[in-house]
């Protein structure tokens, strides 16, 4: 005979009990409640491992079925300078005026490349990852994290080859490549900060994934990766307006400070005034802000 076991009766809660009240007290709070932006900070900085092997995996599985592997990590990047100095370089003719232009144009599209992968992943980083994102608890800004650090460590493997084309040009070692290290900080503070904006943006709005090819075309275009700024500024062609937005545009500022540390030939008169600190304000701004940005809709993502 079987018997029935019955849970012991539960006194009904009072209705003028304060609900929210008496869940704070017994340490209970809102299932994925967005915290607070101090321990949001510490979330993350807890799961760096987890955001540091995620960006490892990502980039070896990246072209793990392709033949030649990871040599596409250095193959596309060299391929399409090589398209730029044909169509911009040869056709165009805008490699005259431009000492060392190959390395010239090789850097800038490598940083450029940098940034476009960078915008594109974070783009994607929500919308393309939603099983993730709803099978497990963890912040959320740490995919688009993730997916900027994969691009950077493909930044480096590609700047081996920039170094043995540098010197292939005849482009000396000098102490000013180091300073290529608080560029790549700067420029990577500023593609997170642009990623976190643009993976809320497609979390709620997927298609946007599909305008930014044009959208990073057109910035390519504008950011003196085939072509010199220094030199379209002395000209008088252009309002003063123009040549300013031209020369403090970010894409340009990390690529033209890359090619100061990297390019004995690109000295500083080159550069834009304040272009130092123009860069950190533009890593600060999209940093701090892409960051803040994102997190105050960390409750939404993976949800409708």
């Amino acid at each position: 005979m079987s018997q029935v076991l019955h849970a012991p009766p539960q006194a009904p809660v009072p209705a003028d009990v304060d609900l929210a009240a008496l869940a704070a007290r017994h340490g209970l709070s809102v299932s994925g409640a967005r915290p607070s932006l101090p321990a949001y900070v510490r979330q993350l900085w807890a799961r760096r491992h987890f955001i540091t092997a995620f960006a490892t995996a990502k980039l070896t599985a990246q072209y793990s079925q392709a033949k030649l592997g990871q040599l596409w990590q250095v193959m596309t990047p060299l391929l399409n300078a090589a398209v730029y100095y044909f169509i911009f370089g040869v056709l165009l003719g805008t490699k005259h005026g431009v000492p060392d232009y190959v390395p010239f144009l090789v850097t800038g599209v490598f940083v450029w490349t940098f940034t476009q992968s960078s915008i594109m992943a974070g783009t994607r980083a929500i919308s393309g990852n939603l099983g993730l994102v709803r099978a497990l608890h963890f912040p959320r800004a740490a995919l688009p994290l993730s997916f900027c650090l994969q691009q950077l460590q493909q930044l480096l493997f590609s700047m081996a080859a920039l170094v043995v084309i540098l010197l292939c040009f005849g482009v000396p070692v000098g102490v000013s490549w180091l300073l290529a290290v608080p560029a790549l900080v700067l420029q990577f503070t500023f593609n997170a900060g642009v990623s976190m904006v643009m993976a809320r943006m497609g979390a709620k709005t997927p298609d946007i994934a599909q305008l930014m090819p044009f959208v990073l075309r057109t910035w390519m275009y504008v950011s003196g990766v085939m072509w010199s700024i220094d030199q379209l500024a002395d000209k008088d062609s252009l309002p003063r307006a123009v040549t300013l937005l031209l020369e403090t545009n970010p894409a340009a500022i990390y690529i033209d400070l890359m090619r100061f540390a990297l390019i004995d030939s690109f000295h500083a008169g080159r550069l834009p005034a304040h272009v130092w600190a123009i860069a950190t304000g533009w890593a600060l701004l999209a940093g701090v802000g892409g960051f803040i940005y994102f997190w105050k809709a960390e409750e939404t993502y993976g949800r409708g």
